[in-house]
Formats: structure tokens, sequence, C-alpha cells
């Protein structure tokens, strides 16, 4: 019998394997940003740690992967299993953008999600206010693909503007905002230009012979970003999808032709091409800062100063990393809307986190809304869950630091600015009440120290070891421990 635990460990696997394109990998060539406003913004930002990410489009109506049935490339996810014109790409390509026009959320209720999002200890959130496919979940004037146009469902409901909405819903909660932009844009026809079929995710025809028609895309981009930071309040970070939109020297392009060869094997096909696309990032980068000083900019699979900070997707490192980073991860079925998810388990979620701050990194929970506008009631459970842990524990989380080792056995360590240290103790399935003693081989409190479990005022002693020391826990706090999944100790000081 598959459970649907097993369930979510098979897709998380299968995801893991197949979304390698998109997958961000780290690597030590990270360039430190130098703009003291944006260093004070992002140091801010690293004490965030938990964040909500949001896929939503009109592909939410066919429960597909957002965009990329669009795209002419040979993988798992890109494959067209919706609508009545698979076997035709073209008529399918019109069906799937027709999708405007019934696209209808009349539950969207964005007070709701926030709510929710603040309850689970949620400090930030990011929208996808356009992805792959072009179609802007904004009020944009350079293009009427758009949620607000006259012929979309939801395009007269007062709410159509959906991106300011959920910017001013969630900024007025307290939330840092971010809003994800895909820079590729399979609808506009400087990019995928009607005269030339597409050939894969990249431009459709080469930049350097048709300059003007690639000047017309770049100032189509820089104008829709320049409309996101100037009509919709304080934004916190720009977060940039599509790493192949990237300006590439000859050199670089022959580097990772050779790289993609080597990961696809001796006889492996090369899917996409490498494209030099020069976007203008830098010059982008400028005018966005001079409307949102201090802006955040995650030019995501870019090598440069515009990556402030790197996002590995759908996955934990396995180590400490030496910058800022963000894990963005799938909550339960896929990052756009499927049809009866299954979520992540509560237990698994809560030692994510945990696992992903103690290497100093954020969580970005992704959760999708659906084609009616409303969260699957699988979201708010697992939410539930993290809001009931983190009222006891949070402190342990936010605004702290990692200290090596960043973890012994199933015992995480985290470090506040005050110098206390924090023992994260997961507890494994089935282990509801505490052991008598934990052991700790690598830290020793200092002489004198204070220990305490939180959400409790109790004292607890400790004893030094030949090697480490140990807590003892009263019998009384055993069963009882104050929350679920993983309990915490804080330590006033340790021996350095």
């Amino acid at each position: 019998m598959i459970t649907a635990k097993k369930t979510w460990l098979l897709l998380m696997v299968i995801i893991s394997v197949n979304a390698f394109s998109q997958a961000i990998y780290e690597d030590e060539r990270y360039v430190p940003e130098t703009d003291p406003l944006v260093l004070e913004k992002l140091e801010a930002w690293q004490d965030l740690k938990f964040g909500l990410l949001m896929h939503w489009g009109t592909y939410s109506q066919w429960g597909i992967v957002e965009s990329w049935s669009l795209c002419p490339e040979d993988y798992d996810w890109s494959q067209r299993k919706a609508g009545s014109n698979a076997g035709n790409y073209y008529d399918y390509k019109r069906e799937y953008e027709g999708l405007k026009k019934t696209f209808n959320p009349v539950k969207f209720n964005p007070e709701k999600w926030s709510k929710a999002a603040k309850d689970a200890g949620m400090k930030y959130m990011v929208f996808t206010t356009k992805h792959h496919d072009g179609f802007s979940m904004f009020d944009s004037k350079y293009t009427d693909y758009k949620v607000t146009s006259d012929d979309c469902a939801f395009g007269s409901n007062p709410r159509s503007n959906i991106t300011k909405e959920l910017f001013d819903t969630f900024r007025a909660e307290g939330f840092w905002v971010g809003a994800y932009f895909s820079k590729p844009d399979w609808h506009h026809p400087s990019y995928w230009d009607p005269y030339f079929p597409p050939q894969d995710r990249n431009v459709n025809y080469d930049p350097a012979i048709y300059p003007e028609k690639w000047q017309k895309f770049v100032d189509f981009t820089h104008n829709q970003i320049l409309e996101l930071m100037t009509d919709y309040g304080k934004v916190d970070i720009l977060w940039l999808d599509g790493g192949w939109v990237a300006k590439k020297t000859p050199e670089e392009i022959k580097a990772e032709y050779i790289g993609k060869h080597k990961e696809a094997g001796a006889n492996g096909f090369l899917k996409n091409r490498i494209v030099n696309q020069d976007i203008k990032m830098d010059d982008l980068v400028v005018k966005a800062r001079k409307k949102q000083p201090g802006l955040i900019v995650v030019d995501r699979a870019v090598h440069g100063k515009n990556q402030n900070y790197l996002t590995p997707e759908n996955r934990v490192p396995e180590k400490m990393l030496p910058y800022p980073w963000e894990s963005n991860i799938i909550s339960g079925g896929g990052w756009s809307h499927t049809r009866d998810a299954v979520y992540m388990g509560h237990r698994e979620a809560i030692h994510m986190l945990i696992d992903i701050v103690a290497k100093g990194g954020n969580l970005l929970l992704n959760v999708a809304p659906g084609p009616d506008g409303a969260w699957q009631q699988g979201a708010y459970d697992l939410l539930e869950a993290y809001g009931d842990w983190m009222k006891v524990n949070d402190k342990a989380i936010y605004g702290t630091k990692p200290i090596a080792p960043y973890k012994e056995n199933n015992i995480c360590f985290t470090r506040d600015k005050a110098g206390s240290v924090y023992l994260l103790y997961l507890a494994a399935e089935h282990e509801n009440s505490m052991p008598k003693e934990i052991i700790v081989k690598s830290l020793l409190p200092k002489r004198g120290s204070k220990v305490l479990m939180l959400g409790t005022n109790k004292r607890l002693k400790w004893k030094k070891l030949d090697e480490g020391f140990k807590i003892e826990i009263p019998e009384g706090l055993q069963a009882n421990p104050g929350s679920k999944y993983a309990w915490v100790f804080k330590i006033d000081a340790i021996d350095e």
C-alpha cells in the first residue's frame, strides 16, 4: 500500500531528478554586494528565515506544471498533458493562451492567506508577477496578456490587480514583499517571434542578427519591472527567474556547452541551446534601485553582482554555505496548483526549516493557489503546524547564525546575537516523549551557565562529561515537552 508519506517522498525524488534544468547549484563564485543599503537589507533579510512563495497563473486551471508545456523541449515537466489540442503544438499554444478568458479566481482572499502565513511565522513573501508564459498577474500597460484585461474573466473584478492586492495585504501585516518576475516571455513577439518556430526555452532568433528586435524585448522587460518598482508600494526583493536570459561571452557559451555535454554523457543530446541574451541587467538594477533604494536583487543562476543571494531549488544543501542563500521548496504537489496534492509531513517540514536555518539559510516555502483563488486545506494544516511549533521555539530561529558544527547526530545548533546557543533536538517519528538525558559532545556550556527548555521556565541540570556535557530531563517534563517534532534548549554561553 502506498501511503501519503511515501507518495510525497517519491514525488520529491522525481522533482529533484527532473528539475535539474532549473536547479541553482552552489558554487564558490558568489560576488558580494557593495551597495551599503543593500548590504544592510541583506543582513536583515537573513534574520527573517522563513518566507512564502506562490506560483499562480492561468495554468492553475489545468492543474499542470506552470508554463513549461509551451516549451518545445522533451522533458517530463514540459509534456502537454491537458487541454484538447495536445497533439498539435500551435493549436495547444492557442488553447493555453486562451485560458486567460476563463481565469476567474472568485475565492481570492489575500487576507486569509496573509493571516495563515503570519501565524505560521513567515516574515516575507514572493509572488509570481509573471512566469515564462508571459501572463502578467498585474495591471501592466505594456501588454494585454494580463489578469486585468477586458477579456479575462477576472478582469472586471475590483481585486483583479492581483499583485497589488497581495502586496498591499501582506505588507499591511508586516511582511517584506518580493516580486518574482520571469525574464523570458514566451508570449511576447520580440522573444518568440511569430515568424520563427520556437526551438527551445531561448529566444527563437539570434539577437546579434536582429538587434532592433532584441532591443524591443529589452525595453519591454525593463518597462514591466520598473512598473512593479513604481506602482506597487515598497518592494524589498526582485526575484528574477529564467537564468538562461543573460549576457554570455563566446568563452562562457563554449564552457557551458562542454559542461552540458559532460552532464548529458558521451552520447547525450542537448535539449536546449546556449544563447547570448544580454538583457542589460546592470542598467536595469541601477534603475530599479533608484525606485526602491536597497532593493535585494536575485538574478537566479547568473553568476555576478546581481545575484545577492543564491537559491538552491527544491533541495537543502548538505553543508553550511559561506554566503546568503535560500532554499525554495514545494510544500505539496508541484510549484503550481496540483489537484489532490499531498503535502509535506509536519515533522519533516519543521525539521527541514531547522536544518536550513542551522546551515545559515532561509526557507522559502511554496504554496500554490487553485484556479478558484483558494488554497487547499493541506496547505493551511501545514502552516498551522509550523505556527504551533514557532510560537514556542522561534527564538532559536529568527535572527540566528550557524555555529560549527551545525549538527551533531539529531541535534542542530543555532546562535543568537547575544551569544546564547540553542540545541534543537529533532525527535524521531513516534518519539513523543523526551529521553531522560541528552548528551552533546561538540559543545560545552560555560561554568555557571543556565540551560533552559523553550516553552518552560524550568532551569535544567547539566553536567560536564569527559567529552561534552549532558542535560538531565526531569520525569515530569519528559512526557510533556511543550511542542511536537523538535525540542529546543537554550544555553546562556558556551566555552570557546
